[in-house]
């Protein structure tokens, strides 16, 4: 159902109305008859020779009124922000109210403040303003403005906050002496507008603001500015076209007499660093730049130290985490194909290989073997393919997946914080073993060309999560199983010999090498592997807003709370305490010193006893792309 159209002069009236000009303690009434009393009877009283009469006692005095509009703890005080005219007229209401006739508004008022008055018409009353200067409509609901109702004494017009969809009805008959037009937070798009901010229209324009609003073609836009000779003032943040890497050095180069670009002066160093830009603008790419990069996840818990050893036949438990975060896909993003699925894939096996000595050896055998088991794809050269699920116009990430349908099946995304939003696309860390400090060295470069569906990202913000996946493995069949078993019998006597045939620089690697190649023969190279258990540990908003206001750079810490327990702290300590005992027997030193366990015990205790668990947090920034130089915007473009 539309709401009911409120014109600006039924608003004026109702504001007016709210001041009570007529109500005590303004205007006239038993408060203050005595003071208005109709001329004949004041001329009869004041020829009668009489006394000196006191007031009566139903009337106040003329100070004892003012102060009860002035007073702020008065009931009859305007409220706060009140215009300056607003408490002239309440005063005068009191001093002299029979001069509060409608010809005395229409003269008296320079300027009109309606703000937040539901106005969504300017109507043709208006112009009985004879002498306003400064009209703010700022926060209404007007769509459009006929020009001919507006007074040709407008030096200020401001539709801040409003539902304007074009200028074009502002340039039907603008107000000739027009300095200052406020037309931020509207809904102005598309590359006509161009066409209506010209001195044909605005002869005497000194100050303009477009902020935030859907402005994407730069261009054309400074093109027709730079016929404003007057032109001081120009606001253009908010529109998806101050998102482009020069843009604020080709904005200043184009226009040279230009003092202050969104609010920030022009210095004389910038209009040297960018001259000459403007003559490049035709070639100039028209899209924006962004760099992701994510550092280190500190907080994660070992979920690893809860399962149970595994048996000879599985199942073998690997755990990986990564991080992923959404951003604003573009027309030609290869993901669409993918239906947004992460970006990514690393195999179990290499996460195994990360992961070392927490994991049987046998274990981390069966993982090398799959390798040839048509998960990955190698070079000549034996080094993994990188290829990329992202955009056409993103930096590649690394993907081991050489099917859509492959990636599903590994990848299934059955947490809805780990499906994208739409017109968005899904990205991903690769995935990382568990340490107390997870280093991400995550950084991915986006290019976007569509830059309307950019901004309302930007407003909207990315989600980041911290993702961790469970991959169970199992024995493809029954010799791998004795296999194992063979492995884990004769796995004390080949350390022995090793020790005693070799020595420990060249020899132990030797020994490794042998070891593997015999692994290798008596086991089968695949495993068997479910479909990964992903779950959630943290998720939350990064809010992107100051990139749209003219910020460069958003950088925070997502902190997602607390999540590790003490139970899996423990298991953790006590299990990291022991590696160094292991590594010095297998290095064949000497053993621990005396009173070492009891150490351990008294610093665990500690530990137990003042027990901080670290929170759950991944460092995160996004880096709009901006040239600081004309010749770096010209560099990148040869590039």
């Amino acid at each position: 159902m539309e709401e009911p159209t409120r014109t600006l002069s039924a608003a004026v009236r109702e504001h007016l109305r709210q001041l009570c000009l007529r109500e005590f303690p303004c205007g006239t009434g038993s408060w203050n008859k005595s003071r208005f009393l109709p001329q004949t009877w004041r001329t009869w009283r004041e020829l009668t020779p009489r006394e000196e009469e006191a007031a009566s006692p139903g009337e106040e005095t003329r100070e004892a009124l003012l102060d009860l509009v002035r007073s702020p703890h008065s009931p009859w005080a305007l409220l706060e922000g009140s215009s300056k005219e607003d408490h002239f007229l309440r005063e005068l209401a009191i001093q002299n109210p029979l001069r509060l006739k409608d010809t005395f508004f229409y003269s008296y008022f320079k300027s009109l403040r309606m703000v937040n008055k539901h106005v969504s018409l300017v109507d043709k009353d208006l112009l009985k303003f004879t002498k306003l200067e400064e009209l703010i409509l700022s926060a209404n609901r007007i769509k459009e403005i006929d020009a001919v109702n507006l007074p040709p004494t407008l030096k200020v017009l401001e539709l801040y906050g409003n539902e304007v969809t074009s200028m074009e009805c502002l340039c039907a008959r603008p107000p000739p002496c027009l300095q200052h037009l406020g037309l931020g937070h509207n809904k102005l798009l598309g590359p006509l507008e161009s066409l209506y901010v010209t001195a044909d229209h605005w002869p005497t324009l000194v100050s303009l603001d477009l902020g935030f609003n859907n402005l994407t073609d730069l261009q054309s836009l400074i093109a027709s500015l730079s016929t404003l000779q007057h032109l001081r003032l120009l606001v253009l943040q908010g529109n998806p076209l101050a998102l482009v890497p020069y843009y604020r050095g080709f904005t200043i180069d184009s226009l040279s007499r230009l003092c202050v670009l969104d609010d920030i002066t022009v210095s004389p160093n910038e209009k040297h660093l960018f001259r000459d830009l403007g003559h490049s603008g035709d070639l100039l790419p028209r899209e924006a730049q962004f760099v992701v990069t994510i550092g280190n996840v500190r907080g994660v818990p070992d979920t690893s130290v809860l399962d149970p050893e595994p048996g000879p036949q599985g199942p073998f438990i690997t755990y990986s985490y990564y991080v992923t975060y959404d951003f604003v896909e573009d027309e030609e993003d290869e993901g669409k194909k993918y239906g947004g699925v992460l970006a990514e894939i690393v195999s179990p096996s290499l996460i195994m290989e990360q992961l070392g000595e927490e994991f049987p050896e046998e274990v981390i055998g069966e993982a090398e073997g799959s390798l040839e088991s048509g998960l990955t794809t190698q070079t000549q050269s034996g080094e993994l393919e990188e290829e990329s699920l992202v955009s056409g116009g993103s930096a590649p990430l690394p993907r081991l997946t050489d099917s859509a349908e492959e990636l599903a099946k590994l990848r299934p995304l059955t947490d809805p914080r780990l499906c994208p939003s739409p017109g968005t696309v899904l990205f991903s860390t690769v995935r990382k073993p568990w340490a107390e400090v997870i280093p991400c060295n995550y950084e991915m470069q986006h290019t976007l060309k569509d830059l309307v569906p950019l901004k309302a990202f930007l407003l909207a913000g990315t989600t980041v999560t911290v993702v961790e996946e469970k991959v169970l493995s199992w024995p493809a069949g029954l010799p791998l199983v004795d296999a194992s078993l063979s492995a884990r019998k004769g796995k004390g006597e080949k350390n022995k010999k090793d020790k005693k045939g070799t020595d420990l620089n060249g020899g132990k690697e030797a020994a490794k090498d042998q070891k593997g190649s015999k692994k290798k023969k008596e086991l089968p190279k695949d495993l068997q592997q479910d479909q990964p258990i992903l779950r959630v540990l943290g998720s939350g908003a990064v809010v992107l807003e100051p990139l749209l206001v003219g910020e460069p750079l958003v950088s925070t810490v997502c902190n997602f709370g607390v999540i590790r327990t003490l139970e899996s702290d423990r298991l953790t300590f006590l299990r990291d305490s022991k590696k160094p005992k292991k590594a010095k027997k297998e290095t064949g030193k000497s053993k621990t010193k005396p009173g070492a366990s009891e150490k351990r015990k008294s610093v665990f205790s500690m530990y137990e006893g003042d027990y901080q668990p670290e929170p759950l947090t991944v460092e995160v920034q996004i880096q709009l792309n901006q040239c600081r130089s004309a010749e770096e915007a010209i560099r990148a473009l040869s590039l």
